[in-house]
């Protein structure tokens, strides 16, 4: 019978066609799997996010599992230990940010995870083609001043859109993609 039909960035990896199919755009519950979405869509911020994807299990284990509870208690010698781990991505400034991030999402007054779903549009379109996907929204825009205004870092609108996609807030699978069927 053949390959499914998938959006059109899916097929040109196995890592793509694997996150196409299991993950992307479905809907994503809990601070801890929130927070690696949130870290993970930061540091694909000026990369491709097939580097983010190869490099996922390095960045799991170097960031405890992405449990901010643990990564809210990384010291300098850890932001050091990262900075030396070529199995992630060494940027000073997003591993800052990370720790940071951990610590603030500690000290907010709603679980992230609700927070972020506070932001999902009550109706959202089925795109027709990749072309007719947005990179920001008005929703991932509130999302981004809201998080910023919290303190968060590297959370743009489109970092913040890429989110809202990753954790299924949007279900931006075209229409005859195979997951558009399947929900």
């Amino acid at each position: 019978m053949g390959e499914p039909t998938r959006c059109g960035w899916a097929g040109s990896a196995p890592e793509y066609v694997t996150y196409h199919d299991d993950e992307w755009g479905r809907p994503v519950r809990g601070v801890t799997p929130m927070f690696e979405r949130l870290c993970l869509e930061s540091f694909q911020s000026g990369l491709s996010w097939i580097v983010i994807l190869r490099k996922r299990p390095a960045f799991r284990a170097a960031f405890a599992g992405f449990d901010p509870t643990t990564v809210a208690t990384f010291s300098d010698a850890d932001v050091s230990r990262l900075l030396a781990d070529a199995g992630i991505v060494r940027n000073r400034a997003k591993i800052d940010a990370t720790v940071h991030n951990a610590r603030v999402v500690l000290d907010l007054d709603t679980p992230l995870d609700d927070l972020l779903w506070s932001f999902a549009p009550e109706v959202h379109r089925r795109p027709a083609a990749l072309a007719d996907i947005p990179a920001t929204t008005v929703e991932s825009t509130a999302m981004a001043r809201e998080l910023k205004r919290r303190g968060l870092r590297f959370v743009g609108p489109t970092t913040c859109y890429a989110l809202m996609q990753a954790a299924g807030l949007v279900d931006d699978h075209v229409q005859g993609c195979w997951r558009a069927a399947t929900g």
